[in-house]
């Protein structure tokens, strides 16, 4: 083949050089090594044990009635206006963010409506500005036909993106894409660092004038009513109300209710952009079943149940998270390469294991970190994703640890078996 001579695919190019979700294929190969009767703690899939987190025994209860009474036609395509003011109300009372039921969208989960606002908001070859790690971002500016304009973070700053690694990107750039608590690192925004962002998201729509495509945020905060230890979430407009113009927030039940099969997300923001999400996703159809919206509707508006559930929740998690930040500390402090960041949000706690160089019993020095991955897999059991799958370099040595599937009488067991791992090599 020449080089004027352009290589053809069975399919179409966006296609072809699309990357399936490497979470999803690594969780894929635990199961099959479970299957064969491996003892793996799979700590991988960001999801839930509903034997240890069921959702909320009321949200359950009504889905059961909703069906049972018939509720299984078509939904409105923007979502059912009862699931529309429940949640308005939801977000008004808890986070301070006045919104009409109007400039809200309902969807199944998050990810059609992370999808769909890249489909309204870039056109080909818009930078889309994002850090990382972080989730997919990659893979929905693939998607939009964007240019991926990937800012690397720091453990320094929590793994959380700064305004000034930000700011020499931003001109002439679509979107910025952010999450907190962040997936993968549990981390969240400080107040400062997120006000920095957004007045230089400010600055920067103040420049191009009321006649140009403005600089867009993306602020997915699916995971924002799981904090500890006295962290706070904050939000863009709740710090800069003029960022309301400009900023669609991502958010719904699957993290926070351990609801990640119900599929019940919301979006809200500018009316220019969720009209036009909207007509993106009846195109699609990614709908959230109407027994469903009902349910999340009824079970939103009771305080008490939301507020008992939720207490439990950020106990139990943090129980977990808490647990494993601890027993990863025990290891570095009897001299391990290993290390661990205080959890502050979501259900992830962020791994170090900087083991390049040293060598196992088989006698081949590490050389790469995925060799690193695969012998804490095959000789301490431990599933975890590393940090590469969500854009970092294939060379960092950081993962994320999900604990939303463990059991706290497995930790400390988990713990010695890396321990025993780790002491074997040299």
């Amino acid at each position: 083949m020449t080089n004027t001579e352009e290589k053809i695919f069975p399919v179409s190019r966006k296609a072809a050089h699309l990357v399936g979700s490497e979470i999803i294929k690594l969780a894929g190969e635990i199961r099959a090594m479970q299957a064969e009767g491996a003892e793996i703690y799979n700590m991988t899939i960001g999801d839930f044990n509903p034997q240890l987190f069921p959702i909320p025994e009321g949200l359950l209860n009504g889905i059961m009635k909703s069906y049972q009474a018939g509720e299984t036609n078509y939904p409105p395509s923007n979502g059912i206006p009862e699931l529309r003011s429940s949640v308005s109300k939801f977000i008004e009372k808890r986070l301070g963010l006045t919104y009409s039921p109007d400039n809200y969208l309902i969807a199944g989960g998050a990810r059609p409506l992370i999808f769909a606002a890249y489909q309204a908001i870039v056109d080909p070859k818009d930078r889309v500005i994002f850090p990382v790690p972080s989730w997919n971002n990659n893979h929905y500016t693939h998607l939009s036909d964007g240019q991926k304009v990937m800012i690397p973070s720091t453990v320094e700053n929590a793994f959380m993106p700064t305004a000034k690694s930000i700011a020499p990107h931003i001109k002439d750039a679509a979107l910025i894409a952010v999450c907190s608590p962040l997936n993968p690192t549990g981390t969240i925004f400080p107040k400062d660092q997120l006000e920095a962002l957004c007045n230089l998201i400010i600055a920067e729509n103040n420049r191009r004038g009321p006649n140009a495509k403005p600089l867009y945020l993306i602020y997915d905060q699916i995971y924002w009513q799981l904090t500890f230890d006295g962290a706070v979430h904050h939000n863009p407009v709740g710090l800069c109300p003029e960022m309301r113009p400009y900023t669609i927030y991502i958010d719904g039940i699957s993290k926070c209710f351990a609801a990640t099969g119900v599929r019940v997300g919301w979006a809200f923001g500018p009316d220019v952009v969720i009209g036009k999400m909207k007509s993106i996703l009846g195109h699609v159809g990614a709908w959230a079943p109407r027994a469903e919206q009902i349910a999340t509707a009824n079970f939103l508006n009771d305080d008490e149940a939301v507020d008992t559930y939720m207490e439990n929740m950020r106990f139990k998690l943090h129980e977990l998270l808490d647990s494993t930040h601890k027993g990863f500390q025990s290891l570095k402090a009897k001299g391990y390469q290993v290390d661990s960041i205080t959890p502050k949000g979501a259900i992830y706690l962020t791994l170090k294991l900087d083991l390049v160089g040293k060598t196992p019993p088989s006698g081949k020095t590490f050389t790469h970190n995925s060799q690193v991955h695969k012998y804490i897999l095959e000789n301490a059991g431990l599933a975890v994703v590393p940090f590469s799958a969500f854009g970092s370099k294939a060379n960092s040595y950081w993962y994320r640890l999900s604990v939303g599937t463990a059991c706290i009488e497995d930790i400390p067991v988990m713990i010695n078996k890396v321990e025993e791992a780790l002491a074997a090599l040299k």
